[in-house]
């Protein structure tokens, strides 16, 4: 019996979960779309470890999610992916949005965010509060000798981006065409003080580099994409097309998450639970009690 699926290779798509703590429903149910997405269309589906932060990453959790993807049953195609093995690329492409004068050196700690927005309240992102562009507006020259001596990130200068790029449009499988506002999320850290590269530049470039046709992630993800639309524009990289999906909402209505210590998926794996038929009820809209689909 031949398969209906027609192969078409030139399709990729990955999935890129970072090793800072163990995979839950949440996780499972996101690359069981990216794998789905990418076999329905006979592409590949690739797995990229975003280890980038240092600090909170763990050998345990690399495998634990190597497991946990086996025990789903959802294979990748070629080698397992590293970020970590990518740094130089990121710096030479914050080195060269540095020449384009568009980043600038921020010295602002989460300390004086949070005082900020105590005594001058910014408008709501997407991901919290729009940064008030403080480090924006010191003299170039002081800005200069600071950065000589003081811990500091580098944050993009999104309005002078805009300037350069103009309107920018991207395409959404599942909410349709769409217009790009970064403006939403305002200056977004793109290097850190404390790791070599923040989320919002690693993917953009990584994407390009895995030859990422389309970017299926989770809905949560959405507004991320004016900032990534932008770096493309402005480092002459393609745009993949993009599908943002329904995400799993606990009793509560809100998604699943490390932080809120949601049920691992190594639990169920080591007490002998079913991978594959748990991704069965997923493609067939059962999930366990308490758990729904946003």
């Amino acid at each position: 019996m031949t398969s209906s699926v027609q192969l078409n290779p030139d399709i990729v798509v990955r999935f890129a979960p970072s090793p800072n703590g163990l995979l839950h429903l949440g996780h499972a149910y996101a690359a069981m779309v990216a794998h789905d997405f990418a076999r329905a269309r006979g592409g590949q589906f690739l797995l990229r470890i975003e280890d980038i932060d240092s600090d909170r990453t763990r050998p345990e959790f690399v495998t634990a999610i190597l497991d946990d993807l086996r025990w789903l049953g959802l294979n990748w195609d070629k080698q397992v992916i590293f970020q970590s093995e990518r740094l130089d690329s990121y710096a030479l492409a914050a080195d060269r949005l540095k020449e384009m004068g568009l980043l600038y050196p921020c010295f602002c700690t989460r300390s004086d965010m949070r005082k900020l927005q105590e005594y001058d309240p910014q408008p709501e992102g997407p991901d919290g509060p729009i940064y008030a562009g403080t480090c924006r507006h010191l003299d170039p020259d002081l800005a200069r000798k600071r950065a000589a001596t003081e811990p500091h990130g580098w944050r993009i200068d999104v309005a002078k981006a805009i300037a350069i790029t103009g309107p920018l449009k991207w395409t959404d499988e599942r909410h349709g065409a769409q217009l790009s506002h970064p403006e939403r999320l305002g200056d977004v850290i793109l290097v850190p003080k404390d790791t070599p590269v923040a989320y919002h530049l690693a993917v953009t470039l990584d994407d390009t580099r895995d030859g990422i046709t389309h970017v299926v992630r989770g809905d949560d993800l959405f507004a991320s994409t004016y900032i990534h639309r932008l770096l493309q524009a402005l480092l002459d990289l393609p745009t993949p097309v993009y599908f943002h999906h329904p995400l799993l909402l606990d009793e509560k209505g809100e998604k699943l998450a490390k932080s809120r210590g949601s049920a691992s998926l190594s639990v169920l794996r080591l007490a002998g639970h079913s991978g594959h038929r748990l991704l069965q009820d997923f493609r067939q809209g059962i999930f366990p009690v308490g758990i729904s689909l946003s």
